[in-house]
């Protein structure tokens, strides 16, 4: 009997397995052999959210009326919540009933943005380096993916004068993401008042990824938004993972005009069916943390975090600038080696500890590593201990 082969979709030739998902199986299997490998790879808080939080949970679940499916929408009790959140923190006012739309994580947001706005065949712009899912969305969505390059000697920040010298005649999506994963550049107002300046003037949508500005960040966050404009023309999408110690809460949010979100929750309704409402009524009462909250549960603990992080950079022969906020240190490698890859494969088989190699976040990223500050300090310690060993 003759079986015809079955083959997958083309577009799975344009993307390959997500680079932390085919490691973690080789680190996985390292542990397995009692090698004890210390992971500073991934930026997973380990803090717990606020006692608060948990409480509000827990008090929902017991509830036998609220395992039901919830609006897509999301709950008024939430979308007011993120509405309020965006005006105490960033000044930023939104109509909760029609500018916000709540997400299962702002990945998610990317995917729906994307399917809104974009074409095959059109052009979207990714910053090089930066998060791989921009670019890897793209590209499973057949767009034409279209990198701007960032430097270090221009503090990681957009060259709009080069991407204007660019053909953007089919470009409907500008991705940007402030403060800057992986290079921990802080958002900065300039920045922001000309991507809305560039949105304006070539008709681009341009979506600022902001989860990190609660994150090392002891003056008051920014957002693209504030911009007068901005909401016109760009979409910010903002996330609980980082800010509120809730990564695997999937918790997100998009914030833009009404008619955007409109199209974006076109997209969204057709592919999901809400969040269990224990989730979206307690991420409501996370939303309402105070800022010593803030400061105690993530500013003051990613503090220490950091100066063990910078040991090992410095025992690693790697420098960084200081200037870099956010949950990773992003460090430049020595020359004596061929590519970050080359360091982080020796830190991962002498010293057992797994950081990343920066190529993954785009070619910029190539002499570059990233040290996630997402452990306990004793494990930092550990680890600093084990490469001192090695490199000493």
């Amino acid at each position: 009997m003759l079986i015809k082969m079955i083959r997958p979709a083309t577009r799975l030739d344009a993307v390959s397995e997500y680079y932390f998902s085919r490691k973690l199986k080789e680190v996985a299997r390292l542990n397995a052999e009692g090698h004890d490998i210390i992971s500073l790879a991934i930026g997973s808080p380990d803090m717990p959210p606020s006692e608060q939080t948990v409480e509000r949970l827990c008090e929902v679940a017991h509830d036998p009326t609220a395992h039901g499916y919830q609006p897509t929408m999301g709950t008024p009790e939430l979308r007011g919540a993120m509405a309020r959140f965006y005006e105490r923190w960033y000044g930023v006012e939104l109509d909760a009933a029609t500018e916000i739309l709540p997400l299962i994580g702002s990945k998610e947001g990317i995917l729906h943005v994307t399917l809104a706005f974009v074409n095959p065949g059109d052009g979207v712009l990714v910053p090089n380096p930066g998060y791989p899912t921009y670019t890897s969305l793209s590209r499973l969505l057949g767009a034409q993916v279209m990198p701007y390059e960032l430097s270090a000697s221009d503090g990681w920040q957009p060259d709009l004068e080069a991407i204007e010298r660019m053909d953007l005649s089919r470009v409907r999506l500008m991705w940007t993401n402030y403060p800057h994963m992986p290079t921990g550049a802080p958002a900065r107002r300039e920045t922001y008042e000309r991507l809305v300046s560039f949105a304006r003037r070539h008709g681009i949508v341009v979506v600022n990824d902001n989860p990190y500005s609660f994150i090392l960040n002891r003056s008051e966050p920014l957002s693209l938004l504030q911009v007068e404009g901005a909401k016109e023309c760009c979409i910010e999408l903002n996330s609980m993972s980082k800010s509120h110690n809730m990564p695997g809460w999937r918790v997100g949010l998009c914030a833009s005009n009404a008619q955007f979100i409109e199209w974006i929750l076109r997209v969204k309704s057709n592919i999901d069916s809400g969040t269990f409402r224990g989730l979206q009524l307690a991420a409501a009462q996370a939303y309402d943390n105070s800022r010593e909250w803030h400061r105690h549960a993530n500013i003051e603990v990613y503090e220490r975090r950091r100066s063990l992080a910078a040991e090992i950079m410095q025992a690693l022969g790697c420098t960084c600038d200081p200037a870099q906020v956010g949950m990773f240190l992003w460090g430049r490698i020595p020359e004596g080696y061929a590519d970050a890859e080359e360091l982080t494969e020796r830190v991962l088989h002498e010293a057992r500890v797994f950081i990343t190699p920066g190529h993954i976040f785009g070619s910029a990223g190539r002499r570059y590593v990233r040290i996630s500050l997402c452990a306990k300090d004793e494990k930092i310690s550990e680890a600093l201990k084990r490469i001192q060993e090695i490199w000493n």
